[in-house]
């Protein structure tokens, strides 16, 4: 039997595929900061210039997203939580990966860093700081590195005025436990080298920056 073998990828060829693959686009940020509605102008904008686009979150709408959901509210161990939040991402990647490699652009709502924000929080009762690093080991053997991750900033006391008027307000959503996740997400984007966008502002004013920086990419 006769095994057909590729012939090997010339540099310029090589060069070519490397710059098929879609770029990886995260949008981090607490409740009430307007990521989720930035994140999905980026994706219609960049549709309606013809750049091919796929635009999720997380958690997912798969059946571990609904598993993560429902351990959200009853789950009796934090650290139950926490896994299926991991459980969710692995299978996550697998196809964003797929989508990169089809070419298309992935504007991702959440990503690895709000779980070391916010289960860095939820943890430390329990683990104390190592809580942390024990986050990102979990998480590191099958995570991708997004080509930008942009941390929209909002004062923890306006993001909760934002929420006021949301029905159905999740345990996430309160004042105390909204500040100490700001102050992980600071700490993430100086150790990854976040692009901080200030989202007091105007959703348009916010949403015109972050293009202007996807533009240039």
């Amino acid at each position: 039997m006769s095994i057909a073998v590729s012939a090997p990828l010339t540099s310029a060829a090589a060069a070519t595929e490397v710059a098929a693959r879609g770029r990886f686009l995260v949008f981090e940020g607490i409740d009430g900061s307007g990521k989720s509605t930035v994140a999905r102008t980026m994706h219609e904008r960049m549709m309606a210039a013809g750049r091919p686009s796929v635009l999720t979150a997380e958690p997912t709408e798969s059946w571990i997203g609904d598993m993560v959901r429902r351990g959200n509210k009853e789950a009796a161990s934090p650290f139950t939580e926490t896994l299926l939040y991991v459980a969710d991402r692995a299978e996550h990647t697998a196809q964003i990966d797929k989508w990169l490699n089809e070419g298309k652009n992935v504007v991702c709502d959440r990503y690895v860093g709000s779980t070391l924000a916010y289960q860095a929080v939820t943890l430390r009762p329990h683990l104390g700081e190592p809580a942390r690093e024990w986050l990102r080991s979990v998480n590191a053997p099958f995570t991708l590195r997004p080509d930008v991750t942009f941390l929209l900033l909002l004062d923890p006391e306006l993001a909760m005025e934002r929420l006021g008027s949301r029905p159905g307000r999740e345990k996430f959503e309160k004042l105390d436990f909204l500040r100490s996740v700001d102050e992980e997400y600071r700490r993430l984007a100086e150790k990854d080298g976040y692009v901080i966008i200030d989202a007091a502002r105007p959703l348009e004013q916010v949403a015109e920056d972050v293009w202007n920086i996807i533009a240039r990419m």
